[in-house]
């Protein structure tokens, strides 16, 4: 993205849809400023400024047009700041003179401010060291580009936000003759730059919010502030290759099409599993759970995608318009067709209560009432603690009908879409094993990126989601009305739970989840497969 560069602005139609007609075929050329907040905690140092100086290694940043703030609220110096960061942005030991020459350079585009997050002064000075890096750049009023990252916890959005809607917005000046109320013929904040060059843009991290209720007025309030195209709610998984491939896989390949339907799928089942526990974080995961970590957001989203009709185009807005309406397709929840479990030893964490009645795993089944998917259980699974560690996709298609090779004790057909690791996609499917005998066996069509991309590095999510935010694209980000539709579906659920009506299972940690979780499987219909085990190819 050098300077200079013809960008398309997509806006949100969710709000209002006359900024994208005026806001078309526009050049971006003025100074680019990113600034994270929470710049001393681990989700920055771990995942956001790793991410940046990936863009940067591969160009998409320029140095002569970004820098980088941290703002938090420690009393470090830059350099300090640096040093801090150093150590995670290149893991290989193996590292070439050229890595530590590419990060010194990109050290050198980190500033750092401290100050509260509620503090008008510190958010004074921020907006006063990001103008002159935009003089600096020779970028004119109302061309620069302001990226703010909360790398921060929910409950500090909402007086952020209102710091940089007073203190460190984008200013445009506005052309003599014009009003606020006549530009594109819409309403706009004070000083909003809703530009056609420069913008402001905010990307806020999950948990957003704890519940319906909870999640409704965090939206008000930082709505309230910002209008929706400028607010980028990041789910990283949206940011993964496999996940970012299902459309194309669904969409663009015609024997899929005919088969991806209730007549043809027994189930679908959404896999998040982890073979470690909390690890330190006991006291943070027992006031979320499992459900609210990963199954509420991550994988609702995977399903989306899995269950969405074809859109009308690619553009972000008919996308999420399509994962909106599986949302809203989806039945109340029977608690008879949920199983939670807690690991052994998860109480033992000083930092989590003595009576807790979070879980850390859950399995259960959602079902979608429209036409394609009337009558398939979606099932929705994740745990701490468990036998392995992987994400996945597993489609299940029903029996064979007619079966003459008598072959269905081995399993049925399945389409599995391997998320982490080892990032794959295969077709289990029952072939005749070599010999002079007609005995069958299940094999697989397999398509592992380690072994087919040999010297193609998959991008990390965090890298992708940041340059679609740049670049302006909301298509891997959750839209208000999506966080509502998701909430909806999960928080009586939820307050049961947090009422003590429902109650975990003990399991081992090391185990496949409380044993009651394979029943409820094999009560909506998925059939396991014995002796068949999926062996990721080696180079």
């Amino acid at each position: 993205m050098g300077s200079g560069s013809w960008h398309v602005e997509k806006r949100s139609s969710f709000r209002n849809d006359s900024f994208s007609k005026a806001s078309e075929n526009f050049l971006e050329n003025g100074s680019l400023s990113i600034i994270v907040l929470g710049a001393s905690g681990d989700l920055a140092k771990k995942k956001t400024f790793p991410a940046l100086f990936n863009l940067f290694q591969q160009g998409f940043l320029q140095p002569n047009e970004v820098n980088i703030f941290g703002y938090a609220r420690t009393k470090i110096t830059d350099d300090e700041l640096r040093d801090r960061i150093r150590g995670y942005l290149i893991r290989d030991k193996g590292a070439s003179s050229k890595d530590s020459e590419a990060v010194t350079n990109f050290l050198q585009l980190i500033r750092y401010v401290s100050g509260a997050y509620d503090a008008e002064e510190g958010f004074q000075q921020l907006d006063k060291e990001i103008s002159k890096h935009e003089v600096a750049k020779n970028s004119a009023e109302g061309l620069s580009r302001r990226l703010f990252y909360l790398a921060l916890p929910p409950s500090v959005y909402p007086s952020v936000c209102r710091m940089i809607r007073h203190f460190c917005m984008n200013k445009r000046n506005i052309e003599s003759g014009q009003s606020e109320m006549n530009i594109c013929n819409v309403p706009l904040c004070n000083h909003l730059t809703a530009d056609l060059g420069g913008w402001t843009r905010i990307v806020v991290e999950k948990p957003f919010g704890k519940d319906l209720q909870s999640a409704e007025e965090l939206s008000s309030q930082i709505g309230e502030l910002f209008d929706e195209p400028q607010i980028y709610r990041i789910d990283h998984y949206l940011g993964k290759e496999l996940v970012q491939n299902l459309l194309v896989l669904r969409f663009a390949n015609r024997f899929f099409l005919p088969l991806w339907n209730r007549d043809n799928i027994a189930n679908v089942q959404i896999v998040f599993r982890e073979d470690f526990g909390t690890e330190g974080r006991g006291g943070y995961f027992d006031q979320y759970g499992i459900i609210r970590d990963i199954i509420q957001n991550h994988l609702l989203q995977v399903l989306c995608l899995v269950a969405m009709e074809k859109p009308v185009s690619l553009k972000p807005e008919h996308i999420r318009d399509e994962k909106v309406k599986v949302l809203q397709s989806v039945l109340t929840i029977k608690d008879e067709e949920v199983i939670l479990g807690q690991y052994d030893g998860y109480r033992d964490d000083p930092t989590v209560p003595d009576n807790s009645n979070t879980p850390t795993f859950a399995t259960m089944v959602l079902r979608i009432h429209n036409e394609r998917w009337e009558g398939v259980p979606f099932i929705l699974k994740a745990g701490k603690a468990l036998n392995s560690r992987k994400a996945e996709i597993r489609v299940q298609f029903k029996d064979v009908p007619g079966d003459i090779f008598k072959c269905k004790k081995q399993g049925r057909n399945e389409f599995v879409i391997r998320l982490q690791p080892s990032e794959a996609m295969y077709m289990k499917l029952t072939v005749k094993q070599p010999g002079l005998e007609m005995s069958t066996v299940q094999s697989e069509l397999d398509l592992s990126y380690g072994q087919r991309y040999q010297g193609v590095t998959i991008p990390e999510a965090y890298e992708r989601l940041i340059l679609d935010t740049i670049r302006g694209d909301q298509q891997h980000f959750v839209r208000r009305d999506e966080l509502k539709a998701a909430w909806e579906i999960f928080t009586p659920l939820l307050h049961r739970i947090d009422d003590g009506e429902l109650n975990p299972l003990p399991y081992k940690p090391g185990s496949r989840g409380p044993e009651a979780a394979d029943e409820l499987l094999a009560k909506a219909g998925y059939v396991q497969t014995h002796g068949y085990i999926w062996i990721p190819p080696t180079l």
